[in-house]
C-alpha cells in the first residue's frame, strides 16, 4: 500500500498539508500546472513520453510502476508532463494524413477527417470515457476501509490516453501498409487480416485500461475490466462468419464524415 500524501509534500504536526500546500494539490491547481506546460516544449521531457510509447507495446506494467513512483514522489497518480500528449497528437496527426492519402482523399477532405479525427474520436471519445470510467471507479470499485482514497479524473484520462494510443498505432499506421491491397479485396483473407487488427487492437485497449486501474492499490474487483473480452471475441468470430468487414465499415464511415 502506498501512502496517501507524498514523502517530499511538508505536513503539520497533526499530518494535515498546510494551507498553501494544500492548495498546490486541488485538481484545480494540477490542472492549471498541466495546461501551463503544454505551451512550454522546452520544460517536456519527450525523450521520457517516447519511452513509454514504447513500453506500451512491448511491457505496459513497467508505464504503470512510473505512475506509482510519480504518487510517492509528487503527491499524485495523473501526469504533469504534457509531453505525452503532444507525442500522441503528432503521432494521431501523421497517421490520420496517411489514412487520407492511402483513401485517396483530397487536401480538404484530409483536413475534415484530421479535425474530426482528433477533436471527436481521440478527445471528445476520450473525455466521455474517462469520464465514465473515473465515475465507476470511485463509486463502485474503491474499496470500503479505503473511501478515503479516489481516483483523479486526470488519471483516468491518462489510462484513456496510454490505452488509446496502442490502438491508434495498429489501426492508423500498421493496417495502412494492408488496407488497399488485402483488407479491401472482399476475400476472407481481407477481412481475416483487418478483423484480427481490430480484435488485436481492441484487445490491447481493454488490456491496458485494466492495467491501469489494477495499478491503483486502493481499487477492488478490477478483473471486470477484462470481461469486455468476452463480448469482443464473440464479435469477432460473428464477423468472420458474415463476413463482415470492420475496416471497410470504417473507411465507408470516415469518407462518409468528409463529404
Amino acid at each position: 500500500m502506498l501512502p496517501s500524501t507524498s514523502v517530499n509534500s511538508p505536513v503539520q504536526g497533526n499530518g494535515v498539508l498546510s494551507s498553501r500546500d494544500a492548495a498546490r494539490h486541488t485538481a484545480g491547481a494540477k490542472r492549471y500546472k498541466y495546461l501551463r506546460r503544454l505551451f512550454r516544449f522546452r520544460q517536456m521531457d519527450f525523450e521520457f513520453a517516447a519511452w513509454q510509447m514504447l513500453y506500451l507495446f512491448t511491457s505496459p506494467q513497467r508505464v504503470y510502476r512510473n505512475f506509482h513512483y510519480r504518487k510517492q514522489t509528487k503527491d499524485q497518480w495523473a501526469r504533469d508532463d504534457p509531453a505525452f500528449l503532444v507525442l500522441l497528437s503528432i503521432w494521431l496527426c501523421v497517421s490520420t494524413i496517411g489514412f487520407g492519402f492511402v483513401l485517396d482523399m483530397g487536401f480538404f477532405e484530409t483536413i475534415k477527417l484530421l479535425l474530426w479525427v482528433v477533436f471527436i474520436d481521440c478527445v471528445g471519445v476520450g473525455l466521455l470515457i474517462s469520464t465514465l470510467m473515473w465515475f465507476i471507479s470511485n463509486k463502485y470499485l474503491v474499496k470500503r476501509q479505503s473511501r478515503d482514497y479516489d481516483v483523479e479524473w486526470g488519471y483516468a484520462f491518462d489510462v484513456h490516453l496510454n490505452a488509446f494510443y496502442p490502438l491508434l498505432v495498429i489501426l492508423h499506421f500498421i493496417q495502412l501498409f494492408f488496407i488497399n491491397h488485402v483488407i479491401l479485396t472482399d476475400t476472407f483473407i481481407g477481412y481475416l487480416v483487418g478483423n484480427t487488427l481490430w480484435l488485436v487492437a481492441v484487445g490491447y485497449y481493454i488490456y491496458v485500461t485494466f492495467l491501469g486501474y489494477s495499478a491503483l492499490p486502493f481499487l477492488k474487483n478490477t478483473v471486470i475490466l477484462l470481461y469486455p473480452f468476452a463480448p469482443l471475441i464473440l464479435l469477432y468470430g460473428l464477423s468472420l462468419a458474415l463476413g463482415w468487414n470492420f475496416t471497410h465499415t470504417l473507411c465507408s464511415f470516415y469518407k462518409y464524415r468528409v463529404k
